[in-house]
């Protein structure tokens, strides 16, 4: 559970909503999964996942925010790319998960657990 000093539990399940509120958005975890593979700047980001770039723009400032990525600025591009101290290896958990109790549901509830 998260431990900080003078942080109430209603703020610790609070900021749980927001970390995976986070995760809920189907262009989110585009951009995550992309930038799993490296950096990227908004132009290719945007090329590759076919995310209008206003709409990007919005997404990645809450990546950003909520420090799933992390922006580098190169002359005139920003270049973002995974936070790979916690978000990548999550994610790899996340994927592992998946695999095993998830995936199933896709494929017609075979195999459930």
């Amino acid at each position: 559970m998260l431990k900080a000093h003078k942080i109430s539990e209603r703020e610790i399940y609070e900021a749980y909503k927001i970390f995976f509120g986070t995760l809920v958005s189907g262009q989110r975890l585009k951009i995550i999964n992309l930038l799993r593979k490296g950096r990227k700047n908004v132009s290719e980001i945007s090329k590759e996942t076919k995310i209008e770039q206003t709409a990007l723009s919005h997404d990645l400032a809450r990546l950003k925010k909520c420090g799933f990525v992390i922006c580098e600025v190169k002359g005139k591009f920003r270049y973002y790319r995974l936070n790979e101290e916690t978000i990548k290896p999550l994610m790899s958990i996340i994927d592992k998960h998946m695999g095993k109790y998830c995936i199933h549901i896709l494929k017609g509830r075979k195999g459930e657990k």
